[in-house]
């Protein structure tokens, strides 16, 4: 029985194609083990947002072949599909296998006889038509299920399309199928995953269904508790999708909700499909709706032609916004993107200046945010995870709290009151006097 390793680089959607695959491993009869398991297979899914995420790809390969120098290497994911023949060459590879191989790696590779020289098995984007069923198990308490793959928008900055190919999603009955089987599992949260999940709906290249009905679909699942959407553009988080998780039964109030620039300036160099103040609009619905929601937003910094002036526009936009935390993005060039063409390139410096400073920003969001939901009763998902014997765990809203190790509340749903900022940031927690539902 030959032992096969994981290593995950990237988004959500990444992980659950991995989880994925490793059970199509364990169907056949191999054994998944740790990295550090001497394994005879490695498999490196890879994510190529940044330019940091393809070093770690090749830093990933080399521990690999120190900790097993005879092992069988193969690379899928985003950079493989962008820069397959660059990767074969890096020393240690055996295959590099693009966006439509990925999921049939193990007819493809036969057995992981190691090859003479590396196999680069990599269709052109165009190939990649199909749509793969993927979710994650047993990785983490919650389960990340993939709805959607790839993206029909044509952002200066991103390789996205180019790594994962055009908008395409599953159906409606499917996932229903699938979300089912998870709840049969004991999983309690589940989190919605895709490149573009607002888009859901095309299947064979033909709008068939909506994402707004997909939520409705989801909230009748018996057995999950929680379901949570991961990312979604502004563009396409309808009034109708907003005042549906106001009122629903499982989905959480939590959006993360991507905004890129506050100014209008950038966000058309950058080829948005929108402008700050619809993004200010939806969020503002949302705090009607939902007083307590968590809003996460993604930004980048360093943009060509973000000058200080534009800059501090993005800043002071956020600034005044009722968000809950944001996700900072330095910006970094990538081949075969208009933004890598374009002139008035923002030094680096500034760009890490920049981004220290919305994150310094973020700490102050989340923060006063989690201010606001003091002595407030919520219920609590406690995960498995275990520092200095205290255990910790999410609101329905996303705030992080962490109580005294009890192996009883391990991946279970419990009514608390938040308590108090803890010095790790933190939320402590306290039985409710009152428990109102």
């Amino acid at each position: 029985m030959k032992k096969v390793a994981f290593y995950t680089l990237g988004c959500k959607l990444n992980y659950s194609e991995t989880s994925t695959i490793s059970r199509m491993f364990e169907e056949k009869g191999y054994r998944k083990v740790d990295f550090i398991d001497t394994p005879d297979i490695y498999i490196i899914n890879t994510c190529s947002v940044t330019e940091n995420a393809d070093k770690k790809c090749k830093k990933i390969v080399k521990e690999a072949k120190k900790i097993s120098p005879d092992s069988y290497v193969a690379i899928i994911g985003c950079y493989a599909q962008l820069k397959p023949q660059e990767i074969s060459e890096i020393a240690g590879v055996d295959a590099v296998l693009g966006a439509a191989e990925k999921f049939r790696l193990i007819e493809l590779l036969d057995g992981f006889v190691k090859p003479a020289q590396p196999q680069v098995l990599a269709s052109e984007i165009q190939e990649a038509k199909r749509f793969n069923h993927a979710y994650s198990l047993h990785d983490r308490t919650r389960t990340f299920l993939k709805v959607q793959d790839g993206c029909n928008y044509g952002c200066a900055f991103c390789t996205i399309p180019l790594a994962r190919g055009k908008s395409r999603s599953d159906s409606i009955e499917e996932i229903l199928r699938g979300a089912q089987s998870i709840g049969e599992t004991g999983v309690k949260e589940v989190v919605l995953t895709g490149v573009n999940i607002g888009d859901f709906g095309i299947q064979d290249g033909k709008r068939v269904e909506r994402f707004a009905d997909l939520v409705e679909a989801l909230d009748q699942v018996e057995g999950i508790e929680r379901f949570r959407i991961s990312s979604i553009e502004p563009n396409l988080l309808t009034n109708e999708i907003i005042d549906y998780v106001a009122r629903s039964k499982r989905f959480v109030p939590h959006f993360h909700i991507p905004l890129q620039s506050g100014s209008n300036t950038i966000l058309r160099r950058m080829g948005r499909r929108y402008l700050r103040e619809l993004y200010a609009d939806r969020v503002a619905r949302i705090k009607r709706q939902m007083p307590d929601c968590c809003i996460g937003v993604d930004v980048i910094v360093g943009f060509p032609g973000e000058t200080e002036e534009l800059f501090l526009e993005t800043y002071q936009f956020l600034n005044e916004l009722d968000i809950s935390y944001l996700h900072v993005f330095t910006y970094s060039e990538r081949a075969n993107t208009r933004a890598a063409e374009m002139e008035e390139v923002v030094p680096l410096a500034v760009r890490h200046e920049r981004s220290k400073a919305l994150r310094g920003l973020s700490e102050k969001k989340r923060r006063y945010f989690y201010e606001q939901q003091l002595n407030k009763t919520f219920t609590v998902l406690f995960e498995e995870e275990v520092q200095e014997g205290r255990m910790f765990g999410f609101t329905e809203n996303y705030v992080r709290v962490s109580a005294k190790y009890d192996p009883v509340l391990v991946n279970e749903l419990k009514v608390l009151t938040l308590d108090s900022i803890e010095a790790d940031g933190t939320v402590s927690v306290r039985e409710p006097e009152h428990i109102i539902l």
